[in-house]
């Protein structure tokens, strides 16, 4: 028989846990997915700090976007102020958008009106401002907007883009001059580029002077003969337009390209006599140090051949000075590592089976490694011409975190700037004299602070404190990092499970398996991210996510290895995923859901179809759902063409497997996604139905690929929840 104080004992540890199990059960329902698209749980940052030339001080707009402040890297004091709308002469505007700097801060660019095109594309009503006369004039007098201006080196210029024509203007004669005549729309593109190289080489200018502001060199682009694609757009109107534009598929006519020298004062422009293959790529243009030497940087169609040329601008002669082939493909994010120095430069290549950062004579004779060993340098961030410093971003302690490191090209020791583990990524003012430093790691939200070149901490920036208290009442579940066996029985794949704040060890839950999947593409890193997965686990559910073969930070062999047969081992891997997962106690797993967005939905798709029902639902979004239907460079870089490749192009083929499609499918799409194409569910639900599969199927009617503008968001994932509660 129990004493009065033992009774008390337990009657008081019952009551706690009870009060424990109610509160865990409030903190739960604190994380509702209103919170998380409302940006309840989103991280602060700071305003873009806008290096100057020599790369001691920054610029910001103010928080009205009404003036252009120039401050101290060191001190964080403002010392200028090189533009205000409320006192320069002759402004007609209240506020600007954005803006640039010439390099002698005489003068600065400021845009209005932005009127996206793509992307990253976008052209706008510029104006420059005279910082010693403080007047404002219109950049050009022609009636089109304008489109990525650049500054010449002297500032004394700035070259632009206006209906696929350059356009100069010198600001000490006060005069606009046309460099090109022959841009026509959907026929050529001088000095910008077309949709195909903004969306899978990231570049929207493909125009540079020479150091001595002589010569403007340009990429000519001729799309005339790359069929054209179009979708409807509706718009609320009575009679639906047309969105057209250029967009090359795989087998199909590239544009051609060539690299064109202008004379500024002569006026004459050459063609410079590049050799390369006719329907291959110029996806960057540099000059090095020698105003005599333009770098053209070449890759042929199958992008397993990277060339790079030193161009005489003026002779047109090319030498060839770097030559990379590989047996998959050259990564072309690895030409904008290339950093010239007086009498060197350097590049990232993955030669040893890893991604390290290399050092070349002008000549092209490889003079050193400059780091090695079995992990990834992620970035080159930066190089400091005058102490021959380069800064650089690593997976060097595990494929989950980051470090940021600088290493002196003579002593070639590297040494740490990032002080504590997890996920840090770094941007540099120019020449690597400064740095701001994002921090964070599963658990803990981002802290940015500044620090210089030898990675000392000068000030913190933002450290999230606010949300931290947020985080700490609502009681989130967190991430638990996990290894699963991938598909070949060998590799150890990374992943992560997020179970409910009431988690219950004795009872069988539902999964959904959220992943992306995409060569050297990332899901499970050491960093903080609230989703709108993190909704999942109130309504109770556990998610999970794993990185399948063909994903990024473990060496070349491994993110290569899906080559010429995209969709068959990542699909293999999650499924492979998936039957572990269904092992676990606690798992349930005839409830098993997988979820995918854009290379995420193709998956989805091909999980579900080779599984042998394994995933009891899955959503995809914007999926492909065969690769004859994307562009060139990004089908053709992975799996070549389908003349090359007709087995490849078949077996990774949703549509020829969406007979054999298990489990309760929601597919959504944006009508007028100019990325993956509204094409891919169309074709997609026509083969379903000619299986006799059902399927749930959703538009987002004018949304991009992005699906995102106005409540889209709330609305994509409250249906995406409420399909799985139905489904699972």
């Amino acid at each position: 028989m129990k004493t009065g104080r033992s009774l008390f004992t337990a009657w008081a540890a019952i009551v706690f846990f009870s009060l424990q199990a109610l509160s865990s059960m409030v903190q739960a329902q604190n994380c509702n997915l209103k919170d998380i698209v409302d940006g309840k749980f989103s991280e602060r940052s700071v305003a873009p700090m806008i290096s100057s030339h020599d790369g001691t001080h920054y610029y910001q707009a103010d928080t009205d976007r009404k003036a252009v402040i120039k401050f101290s890297y060191a001190s964080g004091a403002a010392v200028d102020t090189l533009f205000d709308t409320r006192t320069a002469r002759n402004c007609t505007f209240d506020s600007f958008q954005g803006f640039l700097v010439s390099p002698d801060e005489n003068r600065v660019l400021l845009y209005c009106d932005r009127e996206q095109i793509y992307r990253r594309s976008f052209r706008a009503d510029y104006y420059y401002h005279d910082v010693r006369r403080n007047m404002v004039r219109r950049l050009s007098d022609q009636p089109s907007k304008q489109m990525i201006p650049v500054f010449s080196p002297d500032s004394k210029m700035v070259a632009y883009v206006i209906d696929n024509n350059i356009f100069l203007t010198k600001f000490d004669f006060d005069t606009e001059s046309q460099v090109t005549s022959d841009g026509e729309l959907h026929k050529v593109i001088n000095g910008a580029t077309d949709w195909v190289y903004e969306e899978e080489f990231g570049v929207t200018r493909l125009m540079a002077f020479s150091p001595d502001s002589r010569l403007l060199a340009f990429v000519r682009t001729d799309e005339s003969k790359v069929k054209e694609f179009s979708f409807q757009t509706y718009n609320e109107q009575l009679y639906p337009g047309f969105c057209r534009f250029k967009y090359p598929k795989p087998g199909e006519a590239n544009a051609t390209v060539e690299c064109r020298v202008f004379d500024i004062a002569a006026r004459t422009t050459r063609t410079m006599e590049v050799p390369f293959d006719a329907d291959g790529y110029i996806p960057r243009i540099v000059f090095t140090q020698n105003s005599e030497q333009l770098a053209v940087m070449t890759l042929n169609r199958n992008q397993n051949r990277f060339d790079m040329y030193f161009v005489n601008p003026r002779s047109t002669v090319a030498r060839l000075i770097l030559r990379e082939e590989n047996k998959a493909y050259v990564d072309s994010e690895w030409l904008k590592s290339i950093h010239f120095l007086e009498d060197q430069f350097t590049y990232v290549s993955e030669r040893d089976g890893y991604s390290h950062i290399y050092l070349y004579g002008l000549s092209g004779t490889l003079q050193k490694q400059l780091t090695r060993g079995s992990y990834e340098v992620t970035a080159l961030l930066a190089v400091d011409p005058q102490s021959h410093t380069v800064y650089y971003e690593a997976a060097d302690e595990s494929p989950l975190r980051r470090n940021i490191y600088r290493v002196n090209i003579s002593r070639g020791e590297p040494q740490k700037l990032s002080p504590q583990s997890g996920f840090n990524t770094a941007s540099f003012s120019e020449n690597g004299r400064y740095f701001v430093l994002r921090h964070s790691d599963a658990r803990t939200p981002t802290v940015i602070t500044l620090h210089d070149a030898t990675g000392k901490q000068l000030r913190l920036l933002e450290d999230n404190s606010m949300l931290r208290s947020t985080l700490a009442a609502a009681g989130l579940p967190q991430r638990e990092f996990i290894t699963v066996p991938a598909a070949d029985g060998v590799t150890q794949l990374n992943g992560w499970i997020l179970k409910p704040a009431d988690f219950d060890p004795a009872r069988k839950y539902p999964v959904v398996m959220v992943q992306y999947s995409g060569p050297n593409s990332q899901e499970v890193q050491d960093r903080f991210n609230i989703s709108w997965y993190h909704a999942l686990p109130g309504e109770g559910f556990i998610v999970a996510s794993v990185d399948g073969r063909g994903t990024a930070a473990r060496g070349e062999a491994f993110r290569k290895s899906t080559y010429l047969e995209p969709g068959i081992r990542e699909s293999d891997d999650q499924i492979a995923a998936a039957r572990y997962l269904g092992s676990l106690p606690y798992v349930d797993g005839s409830r098993i859901g997988i979820w995918g967005w854009s290379y995420g939905g193709y998956n989805v798709l091909m999980s579900m179809s080779r599984s042998r029902g394994i995933f009891r639902a899955g959503v995809a979004i914007a999926p492909v759902t065969d690769w004859r239907f994307y562009d060139t460079v990004y089908t053709e870089r992975f799996m070549r063409t389908p003349g090359q490749n007709h087995d490849g192009y078949v077996k990774g083929s949703a549509l020829s497997l969406a007979s054999q499609l298990e489990g309760k499918l929601l597919l959504i799409h944006g009508t007028a996604d100019d990325n993956v194409h509204l094409q891919n569910s169309i074709e997609y639900s026509r083969a379903l139905i000619r299986a006799n599969k059902q399927f749930e199927m959703f538009f987002f009617p004018d949304y991009n690929h992005s699906i995102v503008g106005g409540n889209a968001r709330e609305y994509l994932y409250e249906k995406v929840i409420r399909f799985f509660k139905e489904s699972l």
